[in-house]
């Protein structure tokens, strides 16, 4: 299988096939379009500690490397990729000496008025979700491929669905416009 039209998505508490170090290198040998590391429940050096792994791991795989939530994980490893939640960029952004270090940034969102926010903030991509029902969110809606739809009319720049995505629903996905689809259980368990 082809995995260019998918962004992997981390979450070490999935992995149970490998030891986490080797589950991310069995995914960026897969090569998808990138790999958020979304670890957010780790410290802030943690989380370094482990992107200074991670990084070595995509470089070596010639795999994209995308960090999340910490803008200052980014400054310090002076990696210029980074998904920041939509909640917490105003707060960001206006860094100077955070801001002008990224070159690819990215947020997630979950309404038409959050896409409008992200293009307002100069994102270069944006997560729209969630589109199906996922066990990562049990019990909430999806929001259908009518919303991606709307979000990638609007955007004007890459649109990944989140939510449910797996090889099966990404060809319509990728009707809608999409630039592609984010995948976090299908990449972390097997």
């Amino acid at each position: 299988m082809n995995y260019n039209n998918f962004i992997a998505i981390t979450n070490r508490h999935l992995c149970k096939k490998n030891d986490y170090l080797q589950q991310i290198k069995h995914i960026a040998q897969l090569h998808p379009k990138a790999i958020v590391l979304r670890e957010k429940d780790l410290p802030l050096e943690e989380y370094i500690a482990l992107a200074k792994n991670v990084l070595q791991i995509c470089k070596k795989e010639d795999t994209t490397l995308i960090l999340h939530n910490y803008a200052e994980a980014a400054h310090v490893l002076e990696h210029p990729y980074i998904h920041l939640p939509i909640s917490i960029l105003s707060t960001i952004l206006p860094s100077d000496n955070i801001r002008s270090s990224i070159t690819m940034l990215g947020t997630s969102v979950h309404s038409i008025e959050q896409a409008l926010l992200a293009k307002q903030f100069g994102c270069n991509y944006i997560f729209a979700g969630n589109i199906y029902e996922t066990n990562c969110k049990p019990g909430l809606a999806g929001k259908g491929l009518n919303f991606l739809k709307e979000v990638v009319q609007i955007a004007y720049m890459p649109v990944y669905a989140i939510g449910g995505i797996s090889p099966d629903t990404i060809k319509e996905v990728l009707s809608t416009g999409a630039a592609g689809g984010c995948m976090m259980s299908g990449f972390m368990e097997h």
